[in-house]
């Protein structure tokens, strides 16, 4: 089992970056390079040597001598370099390549036909897509995207062979995207200046035409949980001044970057800043009616709600990780972490002796997380698993710190119904660790070891129908509220065996009459 019995890690930190967020070094009119160490302005050329900064398989390099082959100069791109420089020398995965030198798909198209089936599906988007051992590339040629309609898919791609590091590099997001590899000549191609961003942690925009695409700033949200990043004030500007572009993008791609956040982020609050810093936090409503809602300073002296969902989604993502859980379940207690809360928005009160509670906001936030989620595109299921956790997340305070009984531990896994018991554990571990200085040993392990050691899983119900049909009643609507009762007694420990079973029907009966 996990261990729980420990402060959670680097809390004191956590909490005070949230308040005072300290600022990454900010670097505009020149930056110096973390790989090379020359000072450069941005937007230029710049090249500098990185030997074996990739490991490249063999499916890669056979993809990389047929883009040579129809006459062009491969350069790896994107996200490979970028986890590379970020992680050390690694082998990437789902290659992203750029070819220049090339007029046009054909050659292109028919040297990678050699290697496996090329999907033209992408060409309309600028990209050829195949699949070569098993391992995934997107081949593009330089190109020009122009912007013809709203939202993020309004725009017309054309393949200019004319364009040169520089300028195809800006039609990138930001600059710690824009970041290519010669692997022929072992060098790093930076002309936006990623590599110091990356170094510092700081995302930034490459051009003003980040703001065509609104899909970008919810991009920037999930890459600042990702890597631990601040945003540079000025594309923090950029993107507030697209404010109104949210309802353009598609539902599923909502949820596609605040599924990314939660199963990948490792400083969820930063993804948070983002949509607080760029304004479009107002687009999540019930994530924002949470600021400036003030909590009891004895149990949250950590701040407001906002604050503490803020710091519990950190925390998840160290409950996820003792927990072992997999991506699946990390997205669900990240985002229950993230949410649990929620309910707070309208159970909260202020009483004259100066106490601050927010008695039922569980079980009143439960819906309110429900709706939220599938607002943002989220699966039912998931949606009906995450609002499950937070309903019950209080379930420990009854207990007040002792250990829970067999009972009351089959009664909250029986209440849980199809979700993992841990799930929940880690989300009352977030709960308890996100509160800064207030952070609190979590109750949840009491209750898990129960459950998986000490008796505290249900059992498959011992009454069922036909015992209650020889008793002489027919099938019907009333057989529900005494099946119900009978798990509930048994669970309690009143019968443990069938003819138990039938005894306490007899008795239940007999006070029904």
């Amino acid at each position: 089992m996990p261990e729980s019995d420990n402060p959670p890690r680097d809390t004191a930190g956590r909490y005070a970056r949230y308040l005072n967020p300290s600022e990454a070094p900010i670097r505009t009119e020149s930056t110096i390079c973390a790989n090379c160490g020359t000072e450069r302005p941005r937007a230029v050329s710049h090249r500098c040597a990185a030997p074996g900064l990739l490991t490249l398989t063999a499916a890669t390099e056979r993809v990389l001598a047929a883009c040579r082959a129809a006459g062009g100069q491969p350069l790896i791109v994107g996200g490979s370099v970028r986890d590379a420089l970020h992680e050390g020398a690694h082998q990437p995965k789902d290659v992203d390549i750029e070819v220049h030198g090339l007029t046009g798909y054909e050659p292109l198209s028919r040297e990678l036909g050699k290697l496996g089936s090329v999907d033209l599906f992408g060409v309309s988007f600028g990209v050829l897509k195949l699949t070569v051992d098993g391992e995934d590339f997107d081949v593009s040629l330089p190109r020009r995207d122009s912007k013809t309609g709203d939202g993020h898919t309004g725009f017309d791609v054309e393949v200019d062979p004319t364009l040169d590091e520089v300028a195809a590099f800006g039609r990138r997001d930001f600059t710690v995207n824009a970041i290519g590899y010669d692997t022929a000549a072992g060098e790093l191609v930076d002309p936006y200046a990623g590599i110091a961003d990356l170094h510092d942690r700081v995302l930034r925009h490459t051009t003003a035409a980040f703001s065509e695409d609104p899909l970008r700033v919810l991009r920037a949200v999930q890459f600042a949980a990702r890597f631990d990043m601040t945003l540079a004030p000025e594309t923090a500007d950029l993107a507030a001044s697209i404010h109104d572009e949210f309802p353009h993008i598609a539902k599923e791609r909502v949820w596609q970057e605040f599924r990314k956040l939660a199963r990948v982020g490792v400083t969820p609050s930063r993804g948070l800043d983002v949509l607080v810093q760029t304004g479009w936090i107002t687009w999540f409503p019930a994530l924002n009616d949470t600021r400036g809602i003030q909590q009891d300073s004895t149990w949250h002296p950590e701040g407001d709600v906002f604050t503490h969902l803020s710091l519990a989604a950190d925390e998840a993502v160290d409950a996820a990780a003792r927990y072992e859980l997999d991506a699946e379940a990390r997205e669900r207690v990240v985002l229950g972490a993230m949410l649990h809360d929620l309910g707070k928005v309208t159970d909260t009160q202020f009483h004259d002796d100066g106490r601050i509670t927010s008695h039922g906001h569980a079980e009143s936030g439960a819906p309110v997380v429900h709706d939220f989620l599938l607002s943002i595109g989220a699966p039912v299921q998931t949606a009906e698993w995450v609002s499950t956790v937070v309903q019950f997340h209080m379930r420990t305070a009854a207990n007040q710190g002792t250990k829970p009984s067999a009972y009351a531990v089959r009664k909250l896994a029986r209440a849980l119904g199809d979700v993992p018991f841990r799930e929940w554990a880690a989300v009352v571990d977030a709960d308890q660790a996100g509160r800064g200085p207030g952070a609190k040993i979590s109750p949840a392990a009491q209750w898990l070891d129960v459950y998986e050691n000490g008796n505290g899983r249900p059992r498959i119900s011992i009454l069922r129908g036909e015992h209650l049909m020889s008793r002489g009643m027919a099938p019907g609507k009333e057989f529900k509220p005494i099946l119900a009762a009978s798990v509930e007694a048994q669970d309690a420990g009143e019968f443990t065996d069938e003819a138990g079973a039938v005894a306490w029907l007899d008795k239940h009966l007999a006070e029904l009459s």
